[in-house]
């Protein structure tokens, strides 16, 4: 077993662990700020696609600030391990509600997709698909409030990375491998609004043929949902997505419309409340009421549960069209491959469903300032409860997943874990089609000299947040894993191209047992000037002497 732990945190509690890794609570040494902390598992370690893949979720949390998504404090990366560090969070899947009580009521699914759409909508705005939304990885707080997590297979738009997501709640395309787009993300997320408002999904196929089948051709169970929030079930999950709302906020504008012609003003708050009360009644499964370590997930199993009883909970008859015998072929493939786990080369797009691993989150929430000395984060006790995984038609390459469930870590999530959990299955749940890991070669780096050399420094993303304030994410490469140390400058200044005066002391932090390092920096100016600079430097110095990025501030207006 690997005992590697992540420099300057002192670990308390494993939320949850299963063959893609583990998720533990963790403090932050120099501010004593609890986090947790996603480990990449020793067998994913040494397969440099999903150290491609674990190493990629981290870049994309780190440039995704949203109150609404699980958010990084930072990613370490060594010869001995490679972890995500993110914000816990104290809250339970929306799995585990719908497990104990069944349907939420209209108001409550509403209130828990509004949450959850705003994070997504984060996402796509910068151009982001999850590819994986199901309840498994929406964590339900204690008031009620709700949060997005596991970004463990998301993608660019765009993208062409091949059948991926969780079979239950994937889109018409997902099954033929079509680039990846927010439309996707909102079929699942009508597909979960389903389940919340019926207590079940909207197809349930004997096996994954025939759900591919379903999901392409079978009319939508609109009929099912209540009267007023029928139109949003109808065409959240319409077939063409182009009849689809386009992305997130597309969604969020209806569902805001529909609600408030529907239940009044005051519905929101309603159904806020309703989710608080049925949180309440699980408090033991909150990561911060659990006393003891325990693992919450397993390897998936890749079969499909079996089929409700006959006339209970089937979809309608229907004869498929074309394009569902199409894709019934690619389903019958993907059935095969994750029900007898045929291996399949890291540059093919099987590879994510043989090994299919259930993926969950039970990750934390919004993105904060870097645990590290100088710059503690304030991240919100937010953690999840075990969670109910649900079947993945593929793993997820990141090793665990932060989810308000108990599941595993690397798409899955523990139980009761912000953050991040594992590869969950125990409960019954589903496991999640990934894509292929991308054979990408993690560096091979010495065992830890004692003075490293810097390969790279890099400013990843510079943003205005407030009229004063401003936030950084900083990248650092080194071939050993010695001490560094990285100092971080700040300039205001009016002419664009020169960094201007310095703002404020320099922030300086140390590093140390890892390779990689990913910061990310908060600052208020204290100068006027039309122009901020950030400036990342490091000792021993890097060949270029550091990296630096200038922005443009909104206050001003250049004629």
């Amino acid at each position: 077993m690997n005992t590697w732990g992540v420099p300057g945190y002192t670990e308390s509690l494993e939320l949850g662990a299963g063959a893609s890794g583990r998720v533990v609570l963790a403090v932050h040494e120099e501010t004593g700020v609890p986090v947790a902390v996603k480990y990449l598992s020793e067998s994913l370690r040494t397969r440099p696609g999903f150290v491609h893949d674990f190493r990629a979720e981290a870049r994309l949390l780190a440039g995704l600030e949203s109150p609404n998504v699980a958010g990084l404090y930072e990613y370490v990366e060594s010869p001995d391990g490679a972890a995500i560090v993110m914000e816990l969070v104290d809250g339970v899947s929306l799995r585990a509600l719908l497990r104990r009580e069944g349907p939420l009521g209209p108001e409550a699914a509403l209130v828990v997709l509004k949450g959850s759409l705003l994070g997504l909508a984060d996402a796509h705005r910068v151009g982001v698909v999850h590819r994986d939304y199901k309840p498994e990885n929406v964590l339900v707080a204690r008031d009620g409030s709700s949060k997005l997590v596991d970004f463990g297979i998301a993608v660019d738009s765009g993208s062409s990375a091949g059948v991926a997501g969780t079979p239950s709640y994937m889109a018409p395309e997902q099954w033929t491998g079509a680039p990846a787009s927010p439309a996707a993300d909102v079929y699942a997320a009508t597909a979960t609004f389903f389940e919340c408002l019926t207590g079940r999904k909207p197809y349930t196929g004997e096996n994954l043929a025939e759900l591919a089948l379903q999901h392409v051709d079978a009319p939508v169970p609109a009929d099912e949902a209540p009267e007023a929030v029928r139109d949003l079930v109808r065409r959240g999950l319409a077939k063409d997505p182009g009849e689809r709302p386009a992305r997130a906020e597309d969604l969020l504008a209806e569902l805001e419309s529909a609600a408030g012609a529907a239940y009044g003003p005051d519905w929101e708050e309603r159904g806020r409340g309703r989710l608080a009360a049925l949180v309440a009644l699980l408090p033991l499964l909150l990561p911060s009421a659990r006393q003891a370590p325990r693992g919450t997930a397993d390897s998936a199993r890749t079969v499909l549960g079996r089929p409700p009883a006959t006339g209970r909970g089937g979809a309608r008859s229907w004869l498929p069209g074309r394009a569902g015998l199409l894709v019934s072929a690619a389903a019958v493939l993907l059935a095969a491959l994750l029900t007898h786990g045929l291996p399949s080369g890291p540059g093919t797009a099987g590879q994510g469903a043989a090994a299919a691993l259930a993926t969950t989150g039970t990750g934390p929430g919004p993105s904060a300032s870097p645990a590290a000395p100088g710059a503690s984060p304030a991240p919100s006790a937010t953690s999840t409860a075990p969670a109910d995984p649900s079947p993945s038609a593929t793993p997820s390459p990141s090793g665990a997943s932060a989810t308000g469930t108990a599941g595993p870590p690397a798409s899955g999530t523990p139980a009761g874990g912000g953050g991040t959990g594992g590869d969950e299955t125990a409960a019954g749940g589903e496991p999640t089609a990934e894509p292929p890991a991308t054979a990408s070669a993690s560096p091979t780096e010495p065992a830890g000299p004692v003075s490293p050399a810097v390969k790279d420094v890099s400013v990843t993303s510079f943003r205005q947040t407030g009229p004063t304030t401003a936030t950084a994410t900083l990248g650092v490469t080194t071939d050993g894993t010695g001490p560094v140390l990285i100092t971080v400058t700040w300039y205001a200044g009016g002419t664009a191209g020169e960094p201007g005066t310095p703002d404020g002391a320099p922030q300086t932090f140390e590093r140390s047992g890892a390779t990689q390092y990913t910061l990310t920096v908060d600052h208020t100016f204290l100068n006027s000037g039309c122009y901020w600079t950030v400036q990342a430097t490091t000792a021993p110095a890097a060949a270029d002497g550091g990296a630096s990025q200038q922005l443009l501030t909104r206050r001003c207006d250049l004629r």
